[in-house]
């Protein structure tokens, strides 16, 4: 059975989000097309990862192809969005793998985002094995502009930086009642 594909191509909006406070919140990518709403849950590592992987894609297209006039280097100011995730948010899944890729031919960045699935976790001793990964029974496929992807970026680096301020000694993430710093022999420390 063919999987069910949220395929957006491209969307009206394409952001990602979080609800919750700092410490406990919830991640979410999430992509709409009139009232067709999909929002998918992952983890901040995976936001990290595909914010990080599409600037570099498009960095990469810039360096090599002959017509970049339609890659800004930077986040076009009339595309930024800065409004809440859409209600309601209703999780689809929750995200597994993620693959990237750059459509020449229509000059868009193409994401795929697979839910997760425990049979897709390989042991340490399933390294050197052959593994099929099972066929998954959904998929978001959101196929955006460089323009687009560039602004998406920009809002994935904001929404990480909105979360709990870093320990300039360790680097450790600090709650509001403070943290155990290692490198204090641990004492509680309040405000760096």
């Amino acid at each position: 059975m063919a999987p069910l594909v949220h395929g957006f191509d491209p969307p009206e909006r394409f952001v990602t989000g979080t609800v919750g406070p700092p410490g406990s919140r919830t991640f979410f990518l999430q992509a709409r097309n009139g009232a067709k709403l999909v929002s998918v849950a992952l983890e901040k590592q995976q936001v990290a990862a595909l914010a990080e992987r599409i600037d570099e894609l498009l960095d990469e297209v810039m360096a090599s192809d002959r017509n970049t006039a339609m890659i800004p280097a930077v986040a076009p100011l009339d595309l930024e969005d800065t409004d809440p995730l859409e209600q309601p948010i209703e999780e689809e899944f929750r995200a597994g793998t993620m693959t990237l890729s750059w459509d020449p031919d229509d000059e868009r960045v193409v994401i795929e985002v697979f839910p997760f699935t425990e049979a897709a976790v390989v042991s340490p001793e399933q390294v050197d094995e052959d593994f099929e990964e099972p066929e998954p029974d959904e998929v978001l496929l959101v196929r955006i502009p460089a323009g687009l992807a560039r602004a998406f970026v920009k809002r994935s680096e904001q929404v990480l930086e909105a979360g709990r301020p870093s320990c300039p000694f360790c680097g450790l993430p600090i709650d509001p009642d403070g943290h155990l710093c290692v490198r204090a022999n641990g004492f509680k420390r309040r405000d760096p």
